[in-house]
């Protein structure tokens, strides 16, 4: 028996069947024809090691073997000569195409960290999707103990149709998880958005506090190194300095009233 992916499988039986009344014949349908993934190296590219850890990497990602892109000129402002590798991509199409984006879906995307749906501005008015991942470590194939380095890469969902409203209806009827803009969802973002406040304030505050401990420490030591004479006379300036702070500010109260 051929062996058909799950997700193709369901294009041929659900998408199509929901789809085919926006059309005047079913074969105007669109469909998927093709995933593009593409990640650049930026200063790798002289690397030869991060540039077959990104060739491996990208092979188990899609289980496809990943092809070398290579600058087509010398730009001498970032040290780049023509036939130098720039990138790695691979290009998924038929069954390889399905199981992927099967994985990329129910498994990829729910790791991607604070993930809140896919923006709908992903749209290239062609009816192509174009849609960034930040971190390979996504991808349940990479372990993050084996990687020397965090990158991210570029997916593009190529489909047949020029209309980016229907290939929109196409990829959500694939599962695509978009972005909605309903209240559960505002408030979802609100809420995500307000524990990232608290993450970024509570860094804050123990940069501050660990800030504050090394001064203490510091001035410690800088008195464990004063005789007991020298410690006297700094403790009595500053007893005479909080006095005439004192006068001072009931000088201030007085005339203000």
């Amino acid at each position: 028996m051929k062996y058909t992916p799950r997700l193709k499988q369901k294009y041929q039986t659900e998408v199509v069947d929901s789809l085919k009344g926006n059309y005047k014949s079913v074969m105007q349908v669109p469909k998927l024809v093709k995933i593009c993934l593409n990640q650049g190296l930026g200063s790798a590219a002289s690397d030869k090691k991060q540039i077959e850890a990104a060739q491996n990497e990208m092979t188990m990602i899609t289980g496809q073997k990943s092809m070398l892109t290579k600058s087509t000129k010398d730009i001498s402002n970032f040290k780049l000569r023509k036939g130098m590798p720039v990138g790695v991509m691979v290009t998924l199409r038929g069954n390889q195409m399905y199981e992927f984006l099967d994985r990329f879906i129910t498994s990829t995307l729910p790791r991607v960290r604070d993930f809140s749906g896919l923006p709908i501005k992903g749209f290239d008015g062609s009816g192509n999707y174009t849609m960034g991942i930040k971190e390979q470590i996504a991808f349940q194939e990479i372990s993050i103990d084996k990687i020397n380095k965090i990158t991210g890469m570029d997916i593009t969902f190529v489909t047949d149709t020029d209309s980016d409203k229907d290939s929109l209806l196409l990829l959500k009827a694939l599962g695509f998880p978009f972005q909605r803009n309903d209240d559960n969802e505002k408030q979802r973002e609100a809420q995500i958005e307000k524990d990232r406040e608290e993450r970024r304030r509570e860094a804050e505050e123990s940069a501050r506090a660990e800030a504050s401990e090394e001064e203490d420490k510091k001035e410690a030591d800088r008195r464990a190194k004063l005789s007991q004479e020298e410690r006297d006379k700094e403790d009595a300036g500053s007893e005479e300095n909080k006095d005439n702070n004192e006068v001072s500010a009931e000088a201030d109260h007085s005339e203000n009233k």
